[in-house]
């Protein structure tokens, strides 16, 4: 990493559904644990300290509505403005989660750096393009990459006023292995114009062929900007299995690592985000470690 690097917490579990028992998931001790393992001194890396959430309302899924709607939208505009002053001051920006939700704080941040869309890198191993009408589980976790572009009947989708957050013709998809989930939005998906490289083309092509890929749709056709978003459960479940909806297969380290190199090295990147890791599913840290370390080693 050739740039100054900010760390930035965003504690939150607002955008997705409580445990069976009812109670919030704890995604938001996932940026303390990381400091615990010294991962902003591993990276030189100046803290910024964190951006508290609001707190859990909606335990009962209201219908055809988002969890927490209001909330997030309050949250996501704080991120936003946290991460903008630090995109400004120069800094590759570490965003820990928390949940995916805050990617929307993420975009936000970024076109107030820039004074226009961003284009975005969702790394996922499900689509996340689900909308109100349509989530099983009314999280705005199922349905993010949905509302970035702009898609879905809720104010989250609408962020960025007249103009959407990330143009879908400038957003890459990568790592998806839902195939038997179809609500999260698949064939809405496939007629949007983002780049799906789901998990069966990275395998069949090559991880530095898709980040390649990536690159091509997101930035280098205009000079765009763009941000990195990475959700845990990518990585092969026997590898970091402290994700709230592990599915068998996924990545292996040196292959996420391959895949990002060439989106974290190029000049056009504002900052990644890694969400959905659990500690209260990860007992003996090992997911916590895991990350960490492939935090260190891919940004040093």
């Amino acid at each position: 990493m050739n740039r100054p690097i900010a760390f930035l917490g965003a504690p939150s579990s607002i955008g997705i559904r409580p445990y069976d028992n009812g109670a919030p998931r704890q995604l938001d001790r996932a940026p303390a644990m990381l400091r615990e393992l010294h991962l902003v001194e591993r990276l030189g890396a100046i803290d910024l300290g964190d951006v508290a959430a609001p707190p859990y309302r909606d335990y009962v899924r209201p219908p055809a509505r988002v969890r927490n709607e209001a909330e997030l939208e309050e949250y996501c505009r704080s991120l936003g403005g946290r991460i903008a002053e630090a995109m400004m001051s120069g800094h590759f920006v570490l965003l820990a989660g928390g949940d995916c939700s805050i990617v929307l704080g993420a975009l936000l941040g970024g076109r107030h750096t820039t004074g226009r869309p961003v284009g975005l890198v969702y790394v996922d191993a499900h689509a996340d393009f689900a909308t109100p009408e349509t989530s099983l589980t009314g999280s705005a976790a199922s349905m993010c990459l949905a509302m970035a572009v702009g898609r879905g009947d809720t104010p989250l989708a609408r962020l960025g006023g007249s103009e959407v957050l990330a143009r879908p013709e400038h957003v890459a998809l990568i790592g998806r292995r839902d195939y038997e989930e179809g609500w999260y939005g698949h064939e809405a998906l496939a007629a949007s114009g983002i780049l799906d490289l789901a998990d069966a083309a990275i395998r069949e092509h090559g991880a530095a062929a898709a980040g390649r890929r990536a690159l091509d749709q997101v930035a280098l056709a205009d000079s765009r900007s763009f941000w990195i978003d990475v959700d845990a459960d990518v990585f092969d479940p026997s590898i970091v299995p402290a994700v709230d909806s592990p599915i068998r297969g996924g990545l292996q380290t040196a292959a996420l690592a391959e895949l990002l190199a060439p989106l974290i090295a190029h000049p056009g990147a504002l900052g990644l985000e890694l969400t959905i890791y659990d500690p209260a599913l990860d007992p003996q840290r090992t997911s916590a470690r895991h990350l960490g370390n492939f935090l260190a080693e891919v940004l040093r």
